[in-house]
């Protein structure tokens, strides 16, 4: 299961607007580690994710490391998108 990456960021809450996650990933600013591949950095807001993607960013003046769960369905409560990865340390 693959979803975009601006899409996923806007289902997990880390944007209010998917077009405000698009902009994010256009400016080049969100980091991807796949198991088994080089770290390389997201720099289209149609980059393909998919669980156990590892995502490293900073928003609102903090590091964001996470590990995708899953794409989810839709933008839901904030209890569902918190389902959708894992916090890393780190």
């Amino acid at each position: 299961e693959h979803c975009r990456a601006d899409l996923w960021l806007w289902r997990a809450r880390f944007f209010k607007t998917r077009s405000m996650a698009a902009r994010f990933v256009d400016e080049g600013r969100i980091r991807l580690a796949r198991p088994g591949s080089p770290d390389s950095r997201i720099d289209k807001p149609s980059r393909s994710l998919k669980a156990g993607d590892v995502l490293v960013f900073a928003i609102g003046g903090r590091l964001v490391n996470v590990r995708i769960l899953d794409c989810g369905e839709r933008r839901g409560p904030a209890t569902e998108a918190r389902g959708l990865y894992e916090a890393l340390e780190g």
